[in-house]
């Protein structure tokens, strides 16, 4: 049974765990309301910037009949679209402290979900000048519009589309750049109630131009190969030629293709292409260039710019849930069951946010999956020593922690428990 419990538990114990979540899972809310209020008195947590993405995860089961059940095929960010899914809205601080999370159906488009998860936050935590960090492809026009004139304002930094760039591009062009770190530059564009903000990264410049340069030169050797081939039919070569687009997709984009003008048959069939450097310009203007909008005002390039990549965290916890803390794949079957082992995940990401809070300002450089790797070398063992009446007398000890154990107990301000008493066996019974 591949799920969270892991192989220590029996099927029957499972299951009542499982009916025990059940019932925790009605207070889900207050329990994210309780920790966030633990997290801001400990650990001085804040709450003011929040980064809103959604993710994917699969099943290994079938499509199920009830159509009111949340697994349903949709956009898999896990590469699986043979499978079905659900979607997971999550909510989270740039420290990584999540604040709510929900789990929608997979064929849930992400353009649908931020006016509802938005209205959550305001219900379980109240109205505040909260900043909503977000990707492009999240909010649309009209709930942008609805943050702008709520009361507070909502503010909202998110990502454009490339063709906004274009429309914006001419009143850009005479607006100088502010460096805000080694190799970022920004430059800052008011227009219609809100704020653009285009940055340059040439570390990304010189990224994204060596993949686009490894795409083109194998899309142009293979076209190479098609130009020498001989083909029988027009259906053959589009064939061929359709498989070199789907591999290299950004490289073809540059690439002007001549194909025959009528499909033929029996004869030699064949096809002309050319580099489109005019297009080539356009995308070497345009590398490592990104353009943002915002209805914040007042605030330094530096502070929007910081912001934004700030993102990564959310993908880092998504990371984490999947490959850490086996959020997938699910293999259970019932709706409470599917719930129950999203939250058991949230459960161990809270513990893990926690335990890299309280590393930071002592072990900075340490990750809590390597603590815990190196406190999992403390084990209990169980000593049995007979008695002359024929019980057994049982010493439970935990071994003794090494140096770098103590070092890191103490850093963190832990404190071993003392070892147990010894217990005596009530009749005899033999040693195993």
């Amino acid at each position: 049974m591949g799920d969270l419990l892991g192989e220590d538990y029996s099927l029957v114990e499972k299951n009542a765990l499982y009916r025990c979540l059940d019932k925790v899972l009605e207070h889900k809310q207050a329990l994210f309301t309780h920790l966030t209020e633990r997290w801001r008195g400990l650990l001085g947590a804040k709450f003011d910037v929040l980064l809103y993405d959604l993710t994917s995860t699969y099943f290994e089961s079938s499509k199920p009949a009830d159509e009111k059940d949340k697994r349903r095929y949709g956009y898999s960010r896990d590469k699986r679209s043979d499978c079905v899914q659900v979607v997971i809205a999550l909510v989270i601080t740039p420290e990584g402290f999540p604040l709510a999370y929900e789990v929608l159906a997979g064929n849930t488009s992400d353009r649908t979900t931020l006016r509802e998860f938005s209205n959550k936050i305001e219900t379980q935590y109240g109205k505040a000048e909260r900043i909503w960090v977000m990707d492009r492809g999240i909010p649309t026009e009209e709930v942008l519009t609805e943050m702008r004139q709520s009361d507070p304002p909502v503010y909202y930094l998110v990502g454009t589309p490339k063709g906004r760039l274009s429309q914006l591009e001419q009143k850009l062009l005479g607006l100088p750049f502010t460096l805000v770190r080694s190799g970022v530059e920004v430059k800052l564009l008011a227009h219609e109630q809100e704020l653009y903000v285009l940055a340059k990264s040439h570390h990304r410049i010189d990224k994204e131009r060596s993949m686009r340069r490894r795409q083109l030169r194998a899309l142009i050797q293979r076209l190479k190969e098609l130009h020498e081939m001989k083909f029988n039919s027009t259906q053959t070569l589009l064939l061929k030629l359709g498989a070199a687009k789907g591999k290299y997709p950004a490289a073809w984009r540059l690439i002007d293709i001549a194909l025959p003008e009528s499909k033929t048959r029996g004869a030699n069939v064949t096809f002309s292409f050319r580099l489109n450097r005019q297009k080539l310009r356009e995308v070497r203007r345009r590398e490592g260039r990104y353009l943002l909008r915002t209805n914040l005002s007042g605030r330094e390039p530096a502070q929007l710019w910081q912001f934004y990549i700030q993102l990564v965290e959310i993908e880092a916890a998504f990371k984490n849930l999947k490959d850490d803390l086996q959020l997938r794949p699910i293999y259970h079957q019932l709706q409470q069951r599917i719930e129950a082992h999203i939250f058991v995940a949230f459960m161990a990401y809270c513990l893990q946010v926690t335990l890299r809070a309280r590393l930071r300002p002592v072990a900075g450089g340490l990750t809590p999956r390597a603590v815990l790797d190196k406190f999992a070398a403390i084990q209990m063992l169980d000593v049995k020593f007979p008695t002359t009446d024929g019980r057994t007398l049982i010493l439970s000890r935990y071994t003794e922690p090494d140096t770098d154990q103590k070092l890191l107990l103490q850093q963190l301000k832990l404190t071993l428990p003392p070892q147990p008493p010894p217990r005596i066996t009530a009749s005899s019974q033999p040693l195993q």
